[in-house]
């Protein structure tokens, strides 16, 4: 079995519905990194030199190769990626080898069968 790790950075309002989302569409489980700071193409507001931005938080999602273009698409739809900018990214790398995952895959093993 592959894996692909997604990983997303999510306006903390957002981590739970993304995080609902991705478990609805094949997730088994995520980490949560709270309070990341991130910045754009424009640089944050200050003031007093303290930053005015939003706490993000930082997903990481291994998935099954399969359903992770899937899962993507709907934590990007549902948290308006590509609609509002500046609420956050998603992307997905490939992984090589991942241990500890024996009861995932015993799980998505069957889940994949049944689809196919």
């Amino acid at each position: 079995m592959h894996f692909k790790l997604i990983i997303a950075f999510v306006d903390d309002d957002k981590t739970d519905l993304v995080l609902a989302t991705a478990r609805e569409y094949g997730a088994k489980g995520a980490t949560v990194i709270n309070n990341a700071r991130g910045e754009g193409m424009k640089q944050s507001k200050t003031f007093f030199g303290l930053n005015l931005e939003a706490q993000r938080d930082v997903l990481l999602m291994l998935v099954e190769e399969h359903l992770s273009r899937h899962i993507l698409e709907k934590i990007a739809s549902v948290a308006e990626f590509d609609n509002k900018p500046g609420t956050g990214i998603a992307f997905q790398i490939d992984v090589e080898d991942a241990i500890g995952v024996t009861r995932q895959m015993e799980t998505l093993t069957r889940e994949i069968e049944d689809k196919l």
